[in-house]
């Protein structure tokens, strides 16, 4: 029997969540998806907890989507239809998680990975860490919902920077774009998060939770229609995400026409 793909650990009143596809650099396929969702659901649930912690086994955060599970999982528009709208509420059970979440970001943090992090209230990370979102390499659109995130973290410029350009940040990078909390040294980086885990859980739970609430409403509601978000899951009808996919699974470069 394989190990479960999401392992969950307690350290008093502090819970630790561990991404366990170390083979694949813990990249997610569509289960592993719903089940980050129902992890951070059941843990926003719980409230002896006062903080969680995001993590990856093996010396990476996380590579992002598996590309490998696409023809599968996505390439269609039902199919993307469905995997958007679980990547969405994956992504935002994070955002939305009762108690504050903290990322250990070590190795690598791309696509997917990156975004995960993104919705997380803190990022720790290390010198060595490969930080950004490689959608533009294969076509894909990055839905509004993330988008935002990053511009209320960085602001517009830095987000082009990641989105348009494909910036890949390595630790130092990141943290002078803002898109760490904290660095230190790459050995560090856990016992940091863990620290600061500790650090949160010493106050008022209660404070916590309304100030991370707090901000969240302070931002208001995104102004995209329903319409508007579909529309970002087109990229799926393109010859071009369909060609680099292909190219990605064939360790080549992928020739982009615009179609």
């Amino acid at each position: 029997m394989s190990e479960p793909s999401i392992l969950r650990a307690r350290e008093g009143d502090i819970a630790i969540v561990t991404f366990n596809r170390p083979r694949v650099r813990n990249a997610f396929n569509l289960s592993m998806w719903r089940e980050l969702r129902a992890t951070m659901e059941e843990l926003s649930a719980d409230e002896s907890l006062r903080c969680v912690v995001l993590r990856g086994a093996g010396g990476h955060f996380s590579a992002g989507a598996d590309i490998g599970a696409f023809a599968q999982e996505r390439g269609t528009r039902e199919k993307e239809d469905i995997y958007a709208e679980v990547l969405r509420e994956s992504m935002q059970s994070i955002r939305l998680c009762l108690h504050p979440v903290v990322a250990a970001l070590q190795g690598s943090a791309i696509g997917g990975g990156a975004g995960i992090a993104t919705m997380c209230d803190f990022r720790v990370g290390g010198h060595n860490l490969r930080f950004g979102i490689t959608a533009r390499n294969l076509g894909i659109w990055y839905p509004y919902s993330s988008i935002d995130v990053l511009v209320q973290m960085v602001g517009t410029a830095v987000t082009a920077e990641i989105l348009i350009e494909g910036r890949i940040f390595n630790g130092q990078e990141a943290y002078e774009k803002g898109l760490l909390s904290r660095l230190v040294a790459d050995d560090q980086v856990e016992g940091e998060a863990l620290a600061l885990a500790a650090r949160i859980a010493s106050g008022s739970p209660l404070s916590a939770r309304f100030h991370k609430q707090a901000l969240r409403k302070l931002r208001g509601s995104l102004p995209i229609t329903p319409e508007e978000e579909r529309a970002a899951h087109g990229f799926v009808e393109t010859e071009d995400f369909h060609n680099a996919v292909r190219a990605f699974l064939a360790k080549q470069t992928p020739k982009f026409q615009g179609r």
